[in-house]
């Protein structure tokens, strides 16, 4: 449990470097795709510490082996979870799309995925995502401790 919100940790510190390090430096779409690859792994390490509670306490037998199971647990017994979920699956679709860069090695980059509805992800977007990853991270301190 405690573990896990360790690894969770050191990746934010990870993520935050390939964010405000690498990316300032590079500006390519394959640093921001590594950047919310990292937050797909804070979330999955986030919800297996809040599922180690849940099976510690007992109220679940044993913890499901795929990602999107565990998502759907957390979203049951932890109901005020619902909205970093919902983000959760949003990320893990980005990273499944295909995806074009616009103003590579410039200023402006920006990864244009190609959903149902096109997402531009700018830097601004992708510092939003990190905000969005924290908080998750201490909303699972919050009930774990």
């Amino acid at each position: 449990m405690i573990e896990s919100l360790e690894e969770a940790k050191n990746e934010i510190r990870r993520a935050d470097h390939i964010i405000f390090i690498s990316l300032k430096y590079s500006r390519t779409c394959e640093v921001i795709m590594n950047a919310i690859h990292k937050f797909i792994l804070i979330f999955d390490y986030g919800i297996l510490s809040l599922l180690k509670k849940l099976e510690k306490t007992k109220k679940i037998k044993a913890i499901p082996h795929s990602p999107l199971e565990r998502a759907e647990y957390v979203e049951k017994y932890y109901k005020d979870a619902k909205k970093f979920i919902k983000f959760y699956r949003l990320i893990k679709r980005i990273v499944k799309c295909e995806y074009t860069p616009r103003e590579e090695f410039r200023k402006h980059i920006t990864l244009i995925v190609k959903e149902k509805k096109p997402i531009e992800i700018t830097t601004l977007v992708l510092e939003d995502y990190f905000e969005e990853t924290k908080e998750f991270i201490r909303y699972v301190e919050r009930n774990i401790i």
